[in-house]
């Protein structure tokens, strides 16, 4: 969830004071930006989003943002990364916390994502299509490293036997694709939301049976 903005220091009056630019100093402003940035994005989508409004709400000139975002593309491609960055951080931390159990290790991964998916849907669609744009390759690397460990996942399930052997993408995506149909039902109002831990859990069971019998074969 954003936090609230840090608010700017009065400094003595410079220059900028005298062409109208108002004399703030901020300790962080790219921190702020962002933060910002997410709330505008929850409340009124990406394309309303801009730099300008974004220094007035932090209380800087409309100048000061492009030291950090050369344009608002830049800042829609540095908020999809902090995205894939909380979502790989939350991958990891619930996988970690399942304990040593590879099926609730696999179901913990499945859930902490559904969970991102549906409690931050705007930012969602942002990381995917930020992902797209030419030049983003930033946010290309964002994604692989936060996914990975998902990967990783399925592969020690390979190595130990209980997942079919076969292209690593492939049986992760089964499931991602999976998953992310559930998660789309969600968002859509389609299912309601407190069917979606048992969906989930559901699915990823399936998924193991079926792998499982696949392996047997």
């Amino acid at each position: 969830m954003a936090t609230s903005p840090r608010y700017p220091v009065l400094v003595p009056a410079t220059s900028s004071e005298r062409t109208g630019e108002r004399p703030y100093h901020h300790g962080n402003l790219r921190a702020a930006l962002l933060d910002a940035a997410e709330a505008g994005l929850r409340e009124r989508g990406a394309d309303q989003l801009s730099l300008r409004e974004l220094a007035r709400q932090v209380g800087v000139s409309h100048a000061a943002p492009r030291r950090h975002f050369p344009d608002r593309q830049a800042l829609l491609d540095a908020l999809a990364v902090a995205g894939f960055d909380r979502l790989g951080a939350e991958l990891r931390a619930a996988i970690a916390e399942a304990g040593e159990d590879f099926a609730a290790r696999l179901g913990a991964a499945a859930a902490a994502y559904a969970r991102f998916a549906t409690r931050d849907v705007a930012l969602l669609d942002l990381m995917f299509t930020a992902k797209h744009q030419r030049g983003s390759e930033s946010v290309v690397a964002a994604a692989g490293v936060s996914m990975a460990v998902v990967f990783e996942l399925i592969a020690e399930g390979q190595e130990a036997g209980v997942l079919e052997a076969g292209d690593l993408y492939q049986v992760g995506t089964i499931l991602f694709a999976t998953i992310q149909g559930i998660v789309t039902f969600v968002n859509g109002a389609l299912v309601p939301p407190d069917m979606l831990d048992g969906l989930v859990e559901t699915a990823v069971e399936q998924f193991l049976r079926g792998s499982r019998r696949a392996a047997v074969d």
